[in-house]
């Protein structure tokens, strides 16, 4: 019997493929990639086309020996590394490194790691693409060329250690821009008037001055509500208009990358990085007990929502067993996808409707089970039957001239509703509200008129899941690249993550000017879009890779020279602190680091001394008369703790505030419960609140800096997990 080598990027992929293939096949893993460009050079020989020099990647020799024992005891390989661009580039240096024709029928790719589609795929090998490859490599080159270049004049020009990127660049430039702008932004006053009205033997309900002689009213300032006021005192109320109407709210579509990322950051508050860690482990498999190893999504780097008829047919039962026909949709929920979309992979979706998340909750981790019931949810919803909403509006005639407005809905007919609504980046929508049934001509008595003062705000700083939604509407870079550039952005210090926003830092700031002012092709958004649609025809053989490098490198090449003699030296003044270094006596600065603000003596490489940077809260200390100063461990998370440490040893990872506990006058915590709601809670363990309600314990950590968690029904020992330390010599 013939014997046939299957290569995968990872050992999970490995073992969830191996079950679904008979003894005649071996199933290897190549751990990603095994050749790319060199760090130590540029690795990029632009006068002879551009030709890439590449190297085994160090730390693979003993893995890319083993592949080749492997390929001698093989009749057939198989290269099955991901259906993507990346993918492709991984099968094709795999295929130079064991001497594999690459024109052969060598390359197989699936959607899910399911049974079917392993065994389907093993039937239908291909030619690995030489297309798809080439632009993979366009990317690559593109990358290093902008990279090895300016990255080397940040360091001469600003500091050492800064790189700059054909796409990162882009997206801190994003924030930058929204950061001038809401500094920019001039705040103007605008009032609104709500009224509170009812009739005998109705429920009271609020509605607000909507028009003034037919038009949309706009109230600037007080003195103009007060003339408002003045001229509705002692005013008849009357409904001149009633209006219903059945409304039909459809679902939103399957996930995409992009979607997934965005939702999990509204919802589970994940980063874009740990969203796409958590779910290549759903896709690679997970050991489910007697079914061994499985593959619980689809393929998990898509821009498409489409679904495959298998997989419509599948949740159709489904949907039909639990919920009945009523929750059918009347056509195939083919939901189209806005823009330019790679439609080669469907969208994100459960491998199997069939395992539903509580099924299988005891095989997953916590973030596994979350964001499976995400996926799971959503695609269960996105295909199920619209909600039907009733909804009312109101027109209030007050006098001949103005009018107020209420609107309110019923939910009909749930549908989708019943398993998933997607969530919002937009908090300021109205509570949708149910009105009395009222009829033309009747009249309203107004229990009170509230005017209330209002000012224009800004448009909100990006999130994890704007950022990556403007990336996206933008076109910059693709569903692959948007958690690494999330990342990558941060890690230089351009930017800072602070209750979920990000903040450019002046390091950013300087960069992105410097970009804009001597590079505005690489930190142009058109011009980076653009760049993409032109790796996009490369991949579909409508563009040669040269000539797209040609056409970019040879303009670059002349500005960068120009920008190596145009620009001076800049430098970025440390601020100075009256915190004193004990060991030189010099007064310490303020320095940011890749978690943050810390102090560091200026008299560095001589003296090395550091110091976490203490950020008063303005709240005392419940165990001393010190003061809760904002602390970061070692891996940038905030904490909160006494300024007197180490006398006092009071640590907690919750946000103080100066309200005291009704109970016992001790200091309340602000904690973010499900769905970001804030509450309140007491540091007191003794508390008499505690013992009403156990729960309300929550976590803390302890004097010795351990964090502990209070189960409710106390069958659970209280776990210690990592001691939190300061920055520097400084220890909590």
């Amino acid at each position: 019997m013939s014997k046939t080598l299957v290569i995968v990027e990872s050992p999970a992929k490995a073992k969830s493929i191996g079950k679904y293939l008979g003894r005649n096949y071996t199933v290897k893993a190549s751990m990603g990639h095994v050749r790319d460009l060199p760090k130590s050079q540029f690795g990029v020989d632009v006068d002879q086309e551009f030709s890439p020099k590449y190297i085994t990647i160090r730390g693979k020799g003993d893995i890319i020996k083993d592949l080749r024992l492997a390929v001698k005891k093989a009749d057939k390989i198989l290269l099955a590394s991901d259906p993507d661009r990346e993918g492709e580039a991984i099968a094709w240096h795999l295929a130079k490194l064991l001497e594999i024709d690459d024109k052969s029928a060598c390359r197989i790719e699936f959607n899910e790691i399911t049974k079917n589609a392993i065994q389907q795929a093993v039937k239908d090998p291909r030619p690995i693409d030489l297309d798809r490859v080439n632009a993979q490599q366009a990317r690559r080159i593109l990358d290093r060329l902008v990279g090895y270049n300016l990255s080397p004049l940040l360091w001469r020009k600003v500091k050492k250690g800064l790189s700059a990127g054909r796409v990162q660049s882009v997206a801190v430039r994003l924030i930058c821009d929204r950061e001038e702008e809401i500094q920019a932004f001039v705040p103007e006053e605008y009032w609104s008037l709500t009224g509170k009205f009812t009739k005998p033997g109705k429920n009271a309900f609020e509605a607000k001055l909507n028009k003034y002689k037919n038009k949309k009213i706009e109230i600037p300032n007080q003195g103009a509500m007060d003339k408002i006021l003045a001229e509705l005192k002692g005013i008849s109320y009357v409904v001149s208009n009633v209006t219903k109407k059945e409304k039909l709210r459809n679902p939103a579509a399957p996930f995409t990358t992009s979607s997934l990322q965005q939702e999990a950051s509204r919802k589970l508050n994940f980063t874009s990085r740990k969203t796409m860690v958590v779910a290549q482990q759903l896709y690679e498999g997970i050991e489910l007990g007697k079914e061994g190893p499985m593959g619980l999504v689809t393929y998990i780097r898509t821009d498409s929502t489409r679904v495959s008829e298998t997989a419509v047919e599948e949740v159709n039962k489904f949907i039909m067993d639990r919920f009945g026909p009523a929750y059918i949709p009347k056509q195939s929920k083919q939901i189209a996808a806005k823009g330019k979309v790679q439609d080669a992979h469907e969208a994100i979706r459960p491998t199997s409707i069939s395992h539903e998340p509580e099924s299988i909750k005891q095989f997953l981790t916590n973030d596994q089970f979350k964001l499976y019931r995400l996926i799971w949810s959503r695609f269960l919803a996105s295909q199920m039957a619209p909600a039907i909403i009733d909804t009312t509006s109101l027109d209030i005639a007050a006098g001949d001239d103005y009018i107020f407005r209420a609107t309110g809905s019923i939910v009909k007919f749930p549908g989708f509703m019943q398993v998933y609504i997607e969530g919002t980046d937009d908090d300021s929508k109205e509570e949708e509200r149910i009105l009395p049934e009222l009829n033309q001509g009747d009249r309203l008595e107004a229990k009170s008129l509230t005017p209330k003062q209002h000012f224009t705000q800004p448009a909100p700083r990006y999130t994890d899941a704007t950022l990556v939604k403007a990336l996206e509407e933008k076109g910059i870079g693709r569903p692959s690249t948007y958690a690494p550039i999330v990342e990558t952005i941060q890690k230089r210090g351009y930017v800072v993550r602070e209750k979920k926003q990000f903040y450019p830092t002046e390091l950013g700031v300087i960069v992105v000017d410097m970009l804009k002012n001597h590079f505005p092709e690489i930190i142009n958004i058109e011009f980076t879009a653009d760049m993409e649609e032109k790796l996009d025809k490369i991949a579909e053989g409508d563009e040669k890779w040269v000539g797209v490098l040609k056409e970019f490198y040879h303009p670059f090449k002349g500005t960068l020279e120009t920008a190596e003699e145009k620009i001076g030296k800049v430098q970025i003044a440390d601020e100075v602190t009256e915190e004193i270094c004990e060991q030189c006596g010099k007064n310490m600065v303020i320095k940011l680091g890749r978690y943050g603000k810390f102090l560091a003596c200026p008299g560095f490489p001589d003296c090395r001394n550091t110091k976490p940077l203490l950020e008063p809260t303005g709240v005392g200390c419940p165990k001393c008369a010190g003061e809760m100063v904002l602390r970061r461990s070692k891996k940038g998370r905030k904490f909160y703790g006494c300024s007197k440490y180490p006398d006092c040893e009071f640590v907690t990872w919750d946000v103080p505030t100066k309200e005291k506990c009704s109970h016992c006058q001790g200091m309340l915590v602000e904690k973010n419960s499900r769905g970001n709601q804030k509450s309140l809670h007491c540091v007191n363990e003794l508390c008499p609140s505690k013992q009403e309600n156990p729960k309300d314990m929550g976590n803390k950590i302890n004097a010795k800096g351990k964090k502990t968690t209070t189960d409710s029904s106390s069958k659970k020992k209280s776990e210690k997990l990592k001691t939190v330390k300061g920055r520097g010599k400084s220890k909590v």
